[in-house]
């Protein structure tokens, strides 16, 4: 059948609010620097309340890992779907305009449920470390509701956002993606999402990945600690059993690629990194915007590596449309 999308991704719809502070408030406040951590709203409140005097947030995103990663290869010129879950509230429609003006559809419309959207507070340290506390909301009750199978179906890719394994509901959905893709068959892809996930719920993403999936994303301390291994090359061996491809980012030394055949190293472009806040999504979404295109995996880590390099030298988890066409001008030719 045709192919209406490019990748129809699951995951968390939260509105980011980035803003920089001192390693002393990190410490000060007990956050778990380099982490993603789950609060309730009286905790996040909190934090706020006490970042009154360090700072001014820089800006305000409709967020969650999946939706950058979708909204970059939108951006980059494919075509996305974003599976979520927002209330009818002021924070639920801020996000589904955003996303509505970033050219992705979604399940959201203008009849929602009643409650209180997701938002994030994304704290970014000197060193461009970022360290998020996440208030799920209505988010954590997205399930398999949320699913459109016919979508699903038209779409060349799905991919499965990894912190949806901290929700029962989200979980589930998450694994019935990977079950309807499988049955219609489209391509699967899944992102541990964070070191945390791995150390927390890894039953939870052995159950998502299922007998395995085409391309698995992750980050050297989520492979190693998923793997228990001490090397990226020897986490690479342990996870090929669990997938077709792979694609392990190493920071500024670059990422590793499996394609199922071949290995492959791809340098990082060396830049000062003022935020590291979207990195990863931005790779996943640079990544699979190149295989849909039918790019091998040299040149889709060549492109995704040189996205991140212009994301992380200034703030926020986003480029602008005008910036993903100019770096795929340069790195594609097209």
């Amino acid at each position: 059948m045709e192919k209406k999308y490019d990748v129809y991704a699951i995951g968390n719809a939260l509105v980011d609010t980035e803003i920089e502070v001192s390693d002393d408030f990190i410490n000060r406040m007990n956050l778990g620097k380099g982490l993603m951590t789950l609060v309730d709203e009286a905790r996040q409140r909190e934090l706020l309340d006490a970042l009154a005097g360090e700072a001014e947030p820089h800006n305000h995103t409709c967020g969650g890992s999946a939706c950058n990663t979708v909204v970059a290869t939108r951006y980059f010129g494919g075509r996305g779907y974003y599976a979520c879950k927002v209330a009818d509230d002021d924070t639920g429609t801020f996000f589904v305009d955003a996303l509505r003006a970033a050219g992705v559809d979604s399940n959201m419309g203008d009849q929602r449920e009643a409650g209180t959207s997701g938002k994030c507070l994304v704290m970014i340290t000197p060193d461009a470390e970022r360290t998020m506390n996440s208030f799920l909301g209505i988010s954590q009750t997205v399930s398999e509701s949320e699913l459109d199978e016919a979508a699903i179906a038209a779409s060349r890719y799905v991919y499965l956002e990894g912190y949806l394994v901290s929700s029962d509901s989200g979980r589930a959905a998450a694994v019935r993606l990977r079950e309807l893709a499988e049955k219609h068959g489209v391509r699967t892809s899944l992102t541990f999402s964070d070191p945390a996930m791995v150390q927390l719920f890894r039953d939870g993403l052995v159950e998502m990945l299922g007998t395995g999936v085409d391309l698995l994303f992750c980050n050297e301390a989520e492979a190693l600690g998923f793997t228990g291994t001490d090397s990226p090359e020897a986490a690479l061996e342990a996870l090929k059993p669990l997938c077709n491809g792979l694609a392990m980012t190493l920071g500024a030394r670059g990422a590793l690629l499996w394609d199922g055949e071949n290995t492959h190293q791809v340098e990082a472009e060396p830049v000062q990194p003022l935020d590291t806040n979207g990195a990863g999504d931005m790779f996943a979404g640079a990544f699979l915007y190149a295989l849909t295109q039918g790019q091998d995996f040299p040149t889709a880590g060549r492109l995704a590596s040189a996205a991140c390099a212009r994301l992380i030298r200034e703030f926020g988890p986003r480029l602008s449309a005008e910036a993903h066409l100019e770096i795929r001008r340069r790195v594609l030719g097209q």
